[in-house]
């Protein structure tokens, strides 16, 4: 294949994937940036094959099978719930190809006559760091959603000294590999330190905060995808690496804005901790009262409203009753109800939770309302129904000056005329914090899982 015809392919293939960006942005497209996405990576596959000289298009053909084979099973089979946990996963084995992609080239190279330049050493070096480092923190971010790992910060004495010292003995490393010390065990030894670091360095952060370490992440395969490309001169990994790395990046920044918290205080701030004694303090220390309601009289509120607003968290992926929350907003829209759902930026366990969960029951995109528009509608809203959802509703964090979360935006429920708390009991939600939204006299609990509580509304919604 010439040069002019290959570069050519891969300016449609980088095409593809800003195209397929510019429709994950929004969900009522994501599918089809999804399907473009993936025809442009199997064109970069195909004349990426050709143009190295490729000849066993057999053994092409059953890696692909393996790949993609798996990569289906594993996103049909792969409940809701567990979405945060795969693309954490996912996010790691793309850290993990570009270390490989590291040390491959390294041996190709090494020993002379191949004598590689300084800017191909440094390549090397950053690839193979930086992917190892995405790939141990994504495997301990997955461990830590899955709860294989306990989701409070893992800290010790002298910590964050110890990373500096393992990053700084890596970067070492490689400085020596890229000045002229052109041994292999140099870059497997700069491999093990980053994974060592990659490690230590997702340990201390609390699982409230998994949603930004995994976007973080993700910034970090496209960096080592990126200068990947550098190493093996292809165009197309140093695009699509930096539109993952930029997008990453934004999307981490974003959700720390979300929080209004800086991604210093998110990486080693240590937030998510679990306090002593949480589920005591919920359990209405300040002399609360918690006011439980039944399915009956919380389907009388509903039906009789003017105008009803959903606020899904995981417990509704938990759950798994986004199709039933569906059919319930369907009913009381037959009956007059103005229905809409109001998006935290960071409820869930991943970038967009919320928006994924209610896309697959065919939630009308209309309907979906991010923080900044719902907030004003509370005041008008009749009946607010929180499924689920427990810290990006907590009133403290704008009236409690000694709360951890303290000054994140937060979806503003408690102005609505009621509030209704679909959860399964008074346990604190992710990040172990007493939520007084459930002691406000406007608020009532119906105890149970929302797939049930959901359930016994529909049916009682109907009788009306």
């Amino acid at each position: 294949m010439g040069t002019n015809v290959s570069n050519l392919l891969y300016l449609i293939t980088i095409v593809t994937f800003i195209l397929a960006l510019r429709y994950l942005s929004n969900p009522a497209h994501a599918r089809r940036g999804n399907q473009i996405g993936a025809v442009g990576m199997l064109l970069a596959i195909v004349v990426t094959w050709v143009k190295t000289g490729g000849t066993s298009w057999w053994a092409l053909a059953v890696a692909m099978l393996i790949g993609g084979g798996f990569g289906a099973f594993a996103a049909r089979r792969v409940k809701m719930t567990a979405i945060p946990q795969m693309v954490a996963l996912f996010n790691g084995v793309g850290g993990g190809a570009a270390t490989l992609i590291a040390l491959a080239e390294l041996h190709r190279l090494l020993p002379p006559p191949g004598k590689p330049t300084l800017d191909i050493l440094i390549a090397i070096a950053l690839s193979g760091l930086i992917g190892a480092i995405s790939f141990t923190g994504s495997l301990i971010a997955f461990a830590k959603l899955q709860e294989l790992i306990k989701g409070r910060p893992i800290t010790y004495p002298g910590q964050k000294i110890v990373n500096l010292a393992v990053l700084a003995a890596c970067v070492g490393l490689g400085a020596a590999l890229a000045a002229g010390v052109q041994d292999q065990w140099l870059l497997w030894a700069v491999v093990a330190g980053g994974a060592l670091f990659g490690v230590m360095f997702v340990l201390p952060i609390g699982g409230a905060d998994m949603p930004v370490v995994i976007s973080l992440l993700n910034a970090f395969t496209g960096l080592a995808v990126a200068v990947g490309g550098f190493e093996l001169e292809n165009n197309v990994l140093i695009v699509s690496g930096m539109l993952v790395g930029a997008s990453g990046t934004l999307l981490t920044l974003k959700m720390g804005a979300a929080m209004n918290r800086s991604i210093a205080n998110v990486l080693f701030g240590a937030f998510g901790q679990v306090s002593e004694g949480a589920a005591a303090i919920a359990a209405g220390s300040d002399g609360g009262t918690v006011r439980s309601a039944s399915a009956e009289d919380v389907a009388v509120m509903l039906a009789y409203a003017h105008k009803v607003v959903f606020v899904p968290g995981y417990g509704l992926a938990v759950a798994q009753a986004q199709h039933d929350v569906r059919q319930l907003a369907d009913l009381l829209e037959a009956k007059g109800v103005e229905v809409t759902y109001a998006i935290h930026p960071v409820a869930g366990r991943m970038p967009g939770h919320m928006n994924v969960l209610l896309a697959e029951a065919n939630v009308p995109y209309t309907q979906l309302k991010e923080m900044d528009d719902a907030n004003p509608e509370f005041s008008r809203t009749d009946v607010a129904v929180v499924v689920g959802a427990n810290d990006v509703v907590n009133p403290d964090a704008r009236n409690n000056p000694g709360s951890p979360i303290y000054g994140m935006p937060i979806l503003n429920v408690d102005d609505a005329q009621a509030v209704v708390v679909l959860k399964r009991s008074m346990n604190p939600g992710f990040a172990g914090i007493e939520n007084p939204l459930f002691y406000n006299p406007k608020t009532v609990m119906l105890f149970g899982d929302a797939k049930e509580s959901i359930t016994k509304l529909i049916q009682d919604v109907k009788t009306l």
